[in-house]
């Protein structure tokens, strides 16, 4: 029997450390991925959709670890200036090769060509997807319930008006939609409180049909539009031969609300 452990016996019992750590190596992270696209695909997802909205989960993973690498930089260390230096030297290495990998990650998922078009408007370019709809819906509906629980809008109509709403986007725009609603909804939370109760489902005029938008979730998503996007959101509106009335009618009650949408 060996007395003192060989550096192989050494080296050994390191990898099995980082093992047990660090259980996810990359068969097993490709085996949850093929799982997960083997479940959407028995949901009815489509695979390139499927694949799009896993991919987009990715780019976010290590836009994270991007973001916590920037935090820990700023962390004070009392191992001496030399060592401070060399620890901030190498975060920023760090954060750079994230943003790297983080941008071929939200291109595999939407395309290199579209992950530039920033500026442009989606229709003509990328058309408005259903996983782009079901996306949205999850972004909006919790957003809407602060202000209302009803839901009267066929989700047929729902749809439509979520696909209008979305054709005034770049594919870069609909990627961090969630996040613009948020904002959004917190910069305005009082105001789209107001439109609400004067005009939505409770108030007097409940029933007119030119708010009906007010009884769908869909609304806080058009709203953001009409503060944001409001001609490019008529010509999409047009174009999917939505009602005026519903559009004007919400937009009448956001002027009313408040300063009129710039």
């Amino acid at each position: 029997m060996r007395e003192h452990p060989t550096a192989a016996d050494e080296e050994d019992t390191i990898d099995t450390a980082e093992m047990g750590r660090h259980p996810l190596d990359s068969a097993s992270v490709m085996n949850a991925r093929n799982t997960l696209l083997e479940l959407l695909g028995r949901a009815g997802v489509f695979r390139d959709e499927a694949e799009e909205l896993i991919a987009l989960v990715e780019a976010g993973a290590i836009a994270d670890a991007h973001s916590e690498v920037g935090k820990a930089e700023g962390v004070p260390d009392e191992r001496g200036e030399a060592y401070a230096v060399g620890r901030h030297d190498g975060a920023l290495a760090v954060r750079d090769e994230l943003a790297r990998i983080a941008e071929r990650a939200l291109e595999r998922a939407i395309g290199p060509a579209m992950a530039g078009a920033e500026g442009d408007t989606a229709r003509g370019h990328h058309p408005v997807g259903q996983v782009d709809v079901e996306r949205a819906k999850v972004a909006v509906t919790p957003l809407s319930r602060a202000f209302s629980d009803a839901s009267g809008l066929d989700p047929e109509v729902s749809d439509e008006v979520l696909t209008a709403v979305l054709g005034t986007m770049s594919v870069v725009g609909r990627v961090g939609y969630a996040g613009q609603l948020e904002r959004f909804t917190a910069s305005h939370r009082e105001r789209i409180a107001q439109v609400y109760a004067q005009y939505g489902p409770g108030s007097r005029i409940a029933v007119h049909g030119r708010y009906s938008l007010l009884h769908s979730p869909t609304s806080v998503a058009v709203l953001e539009r009409l503060t944001v996007a409001p001609e490019a959101l008529r010509a999409e509106w047009e174009h999917a031969e939505l009602p005026p009335a519903w559009l004007e009618g919400l937009a009448t009650a956001w002027r009313a609300s408040g300063t009129p949408p710039e």
